[in-house]
């Protein structure tokens, strides 16, 4: 059978043109020539991965991220830690309000916080001491200080008091004491 270029283009596409009509022609009559020399006319490239720059914008969103809320998850620790002194502090000033209760008056400071773990055996002898105190141990403060126990106190009938991460008496903004007398 003999073709010219235009029906030898509709051939190669399954198209046989017998000059009145068109007919598809089942794919096995292409010839083998035809489907070898068949080109894609567009090419498609995979173009995954990023580029140097949008990598580098990605950074300085991440930089800035980075610079606006991390500060603000550094002051956390130092808030929980005298949240945690308050808390202690309550705790203890309710162990020493059961401690009067039992007996009448409060430890003295030279009996100390000690008084509320074991009986003393200075001073004046409680009476209605129980058996296991009245907590277990005393704790130190978040800082790893200890506690300043004093009664009868300049403030209230005791003062417990913890001095801060610096540890020392006085001090302001992050290096306040905590005092009981303060406490709301």
């Amino acid at each position: 059978m003999r073709m010219n270029v235009g029906e030898i283009q509709n051939h190669h596409h399954g198209i046989l043109n017998t000059g009145q009509r068109k007919q598809s022609l089942p794919i096995e009559t292409c010839s083998l020539r035809s489907l070898i020399s068949f080109r894609p006319t567009r090419v498609i490239r995979s173009t995954s991965g990023f580029t140097l720059i949008e990598i580098m914008v990605v950074i300085i969103i991440l930089g800035i991220l980075v610079g606006l809320i991390v500060p603000r998850f550094m002051e956390k620790p130092e808030k929980a830690r005298v949240v945690k002194a308050k808390l202690q502090i309550e705790s203890i000033s309710a162990a020493l309000k059961e401690y009067k209760l039992d007996n009448g008056y409060y430890p003295t400071t030279d009996q100390g916080l000690q008084a509320l773990v074991e009986k003393p055996s200075i001073g004046k002898i409680p009476k209605n001491y129980p058996e296991k105190g009245y907590i277990p141990k005393i704790p130190k403060d978040p800082w790893g200080n200890e506690y300043v126990y004093m009664s009868p106190g300049d403030h209230e009938d005791f003062d417990l008091i913890s001095y801060g991460p610096d540890g020392e008496e006085g001090g302001e903004g992050k290096n306040a004491d905590v005092r009981s007398w303060e406490i709301e």
